[in-house]
């Protein structure tokens, strides 16, 4: 525990749930949503070297699941500022206990929720309200020949999305399905 952030295990090795514990008046409220400092255990070493802000406008979007190839790998810190979300993340560590599970949580503007995301896993989100805006610290820069990404529907994965999916890019939908070819992720 630190000063600032409650920090919660989830069932994938490493990935962890932050609880921002904000400091407020009849004003309203300051929080803290990243310090090197007191979240170093979490990712030894980690510098930002990006953010970035999004918006859904539509309830029941999906918007997932992407991730970078090493050495491009990176670890994220995702919040939701408004609206509310049911954020996914995907084990792809080739020698993972938990590789190919995944795991999500309701982040909202509201609930104070980051999830932090290590390296070697895929990431996408449901919106489970109109406009949603979700806010991003990415330890590495993205990288385009990097990218990677797995199919949101994919039946391997068994996603259970809280709503049907009412939106999906074209980008997404492409991604192909998991099979024997996919070459998992060794950091």
């Amino acid at each position: 525990m630190s000063a600032r952030f409650d920090i919660a295990d989830t069932p994938l090795d490493g990935l962890r749930l932050l609880r921002r514990r904000p400091i407020g008046d009849q004003r309203g409220y300051l929080e803290r949503l990243f310090c090197a400092d007191e979240l170093a255990g979490l990712a030894p070493d980690i510098a930002i070297a990006q953010i970035n802000h999004t918006h859904t406008a539509s309830r029941g979007t999906v918007r997932g699941m992407h991730f970078q190839y090493p050495p491009h790998a990176e670890t994220k810190f995702v919040t939701c500022l408004r609206g509310e979300v049911f954020d996914v993340a995907v084990d792809l560590r080739r020698d993972s206990p938990t590789f190919l599970h995944w795991h999500g949580e309701r982040l909202s503007g509201t609930n104070h929720c980051t999830l932090v995301i290590p390296q070697g896993f895929a990431h996408g989100f449901q919106t489970l309200t109109d406009d949603c805006e979700m806010l991003y610290f990415h330890s590495t820069v993205y990288q385009p020949e990097a990218e990677g990404g797995l199919q949101p529907q994919d039946p391997r994965l068994a996603i259970d999305w809280p709503l049907a999916i009412t939106g999906l890019s074209g980008r997404d939908t492409s991604h192909p399905l998991l099979d024997d070819a996919f070459t998992w992720i060794a950091l």
